[in-house]
């Protein structure tokens, strides 16, 4: 990869960051979990039903993506809804499944 594509020269705390943000996506279930939530946000509830996992697991990876910046987090009463936060996280996994398709 060339500096150019990145259109300057990265330093290496964006360059760690860049990686971070690839790690995330690089988890099937994370994946799955952002399917559940890209169009509205859900509840944990509902986002172990979509995966069909459990829910300590779904947990987890919430947790994860959440401190990423990856997804929302917003109590309300007792429910904790969890909702896409960084909609060019969705375009980048579908940027890719376009080229995994053609």
């Amino acid at each position: 990869m060339s500096k150019e594509k990145f259109g300057r020269v990265v330093v290496a705390e964006e360059l760690q960051r860049i990686a971070t943000r690839f790690k995330m996506l690089g988890e099937p279930m994370r994946l799955r979990i952002l399917q559940a939530v890209c169009q509205e946000p859900h509840t944990v509830n509902d986002i172990v039903n979509a995966t069909g996992s459990t829910q300590a697991n779904v947990s987890k990876h919430l947790a994860l993506l959440a401190a990423a910046g990856i997804l929302t987090r917003k109590k309300d009463g007792q429910r904790v809804y969890y909702g896409m936060k960084d909609q060019m996280t969705v375009k980048l996994c579908e940027l890719v499944r376009s080229q995994l398709v053609e």
